[in-house]
Protein backbone atom coordinates (compact mmCIF):
# COMPACT_ATOMS: atom_id res chain seq x y z
CA UNK A 1 0.00 0.00 0.00
CA UNK A 2 2.70 2.32 0.86
CA UNK A 3 4.86 1.53 -2.27
CA UNK A 4 1.22 2.63 -4.23
CA UNK A 5 1.08 6.05 -2.52
CA UNK A 6 4.67 6.91 -3.25
CA UNK A 7 4.39 6.02 -6.87
CA UNK A 8 1.16 8.33 -7.11
CA UNK A 9 2.29 11.02 -5.27
CA UNK A 10 5.64 10.75 -7.67
CA UNK A 11 3.24 10.61 -10.69
CA UNK A 12 1.31 13.65 -9.40
CA UNK A 13 4.73 15.19 -8.66
CA UNK A 14 6.15 15.16 -12.31
CA UNK A 15 2.41 16.01 -13.99
CA UNK A 16 2.31 19.13 -11.91
CA UNK A 17 5.97 20.03 -13.31
CA UNK A 18 4.30 20.07 -16.91
CA UNK A 19 1.43 21.77 -16.04
CA UNK A 20 4.17 24.70 -14.49
CA UNK A 21 6.23 25.02 -17.58
CA UNK A 22 2.81 25.09 -19.78
CA UNK A 23 2.32 28.19 -17.63
CA UNK A 24 5.30 29.80 -17.54
CA UNK A 25 5.25 29.52 -21.33
CA UNK A 26 1.99 31.18 -22.19
CA UNK A 27 2.68 34.27 -19.38
CA UNK A 28 6.00 34.87 -21.80
CA UNK A 29 3.97 35.04 -25.25
CA UNK A 30 1.84 37.92 -22.64
CA UNK A 31 2.79 41.52 -22.19
CA UNK A 32 1.48 44.25 -19.51
CA UNK A 33 -1.31 46.33 -21.32
CA UNK A 34 -1.75 49.76 -19.86
CA UNK A 35 -5.13 51.79 -19.55
CA UNK A 36 -7.52 48.93 -21.28
CA UNK A 37 -8.73 47.60 -17.68
CA UNK A 38 -12.24 48.52 -16.97
CA UNK A 39 -12.93 49.13 -13.31
CA UNK A 40 -12.19 45.73 -11.07
CA UNK A 41 -10.44 43.85 -13.91
CA UNK A 42 -6.93 44.83 -13.44
CA UNK A 43 -4.05 41.92 -13.11
CA UNK A 44 -2.27 43.58 -9.94
CA UNK A 45 -1.04 46.59 -8.54
CA UNK A 46 -1.06 49.55 -10.11
CA UNK A 47 1.54 52.28 -11.15
CA UNK A 48 1.19 54.91 -8.60
CA UNK A 49 0.51 52.88 -5.66
CA UNK A 50 -2.97 53.38 -4.49
CA UNK A 51 -3.64 49.47 -4.72
CA UNK A 52 -2.30 45.88 -4.63
CA UNK A 53 -3.77 43.75 -5.83
CA UNK A 54 -5.58 42.40 -9.35
CA UNK A 55 -9.31 43.59 -9.15
CA UNK A 56 -9.52 46.90 -6.97
CA UNK A 57 -9.02 49.26 -9.32
CA UNK A 58 -12.17 51.85 -9.31
CA UNK A 59 -12.24 53.37 -12.74
CA UNK A 60 -12.48 52.06 -16.26
CA UNK A 61 -9.08 52.50 -18.24
CA UNK A 62 -6.75 53.96 -16.04
CA UNK A 63 -3.35 55.41 -17.29
CA UNK A 64 -1.92 53.34 -14.41
CA UNK A 65 -4.01 50.05 -14.72
CA UNK A 66 -2.93 47.31 -16.69
CA UNK A 67 -4.12 44.09 -17.55
CA UNK A 68 -2.03 41.03 -19.66
CA UNK A 69 -2.92 41.07 -23.07
CA UNK A 70 -1.49 38.57 -25.94
CA UNK A 71 2.46 39.57 -27.12
CA UNK A 72 2.01 42.63 -29.34
CA UNK A 73 -2.08 43.01 -29.18
CA UNK A 74 -1.45 46.45 -27.06
CA UNK A 75 -1.65 48.70 -29.59
CA UNK A 76 -4.36 47.62 -31.08
CA UNK A 77 -6.19 47.43 -28.02
CA UNK A 78 -5.79 50.77 -27.33
CA UNK A 79 -3.43 50.59 -24.59
CA UNK A 80 0.25 51.62 -23.79
CA UNK A 81 3.67 50.99 -22.55
CA UNK A 82 5.33 50.77 -19.05
CA UNK A 83 7.46 53.35 -20.27
CA UNK A 84 4.32 55.21 -21.99
CA UNK A 85 2.11 54.77 -18.76
CA UNK A 86 4.97 56.92 -16.41
CA UNK A 87 5.06 59.65 -18.96
CA UNK A 88 1.41 59.91 -18.96
CA UNK A 89 1.32 60.04 -15.15
CA UNK A 90 4.35 62.61 -14.89
CA UNK A 91 1.85 64.93 -17.10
Amino acid sequence: MKTQALVSSALAAALSLGFVAQAQAQDKAKEKCFGIAKAGQNDCANLSGSHACAGLNKVDNGVDEWKYVAKGSCKSAGGTTLEEAKAKMKK
